[in-house]
């Protein structure tokens, strides 16, 4: 059996984004930072927590993460991959974009990887 893919929200995340997720996939596997003991963490320490717990951050922020993924990557630390998503984007898309990747890959896919929505 395939293994599910899990996600990680990052603090800032859009809570419409998280209702909407849940209402259309009720089995999602899906803890926000904030609910952990992360809450407050910085950047590296949440992309290190996400990496030993194999799920993938969701992200506003494009600023200040983007560099710290890819200094992971560059170090050949793990990562379990990072989705930023554009905070301008339509609430809708972002969930049926979310749910596509759901549908269409597994965690392994993600390893090491960083992509932006829209896809």
């Amino acid at each position: 059996s395939t293994q599910m893919i899990r996600f990680l929200l990052d603090e800032n995340f859009n809570g419409k984004i998280v209702r909407g997720l849940r209402v259309r996939q009720p089995d999602i596997d899906m803890i926000r930072i904030q609910d952990t003991e992360l809450s407050g963490a910085d950047d590296p320490a949440v992309l290190e927590w996400a990496a030993k717990e194999g799920r993938i951050l969701l992200t506003h922020d494009l600023a200040t993460m983007t560099k710290y993924a890819s200094e992971r990557i560059a170090q050949g630390l793990p990562l379990a991959g990072v989705i930023f998503i554009q905070d301008t984007l339509p609430v809708a898309k972002a969930i049926d974009d979310l749910l596509a990747i759901l549908g269409a890959s597994n965690p392994s896919d993600w390893e090491n990887r960083t992509d932006f929505l829209p896809l």
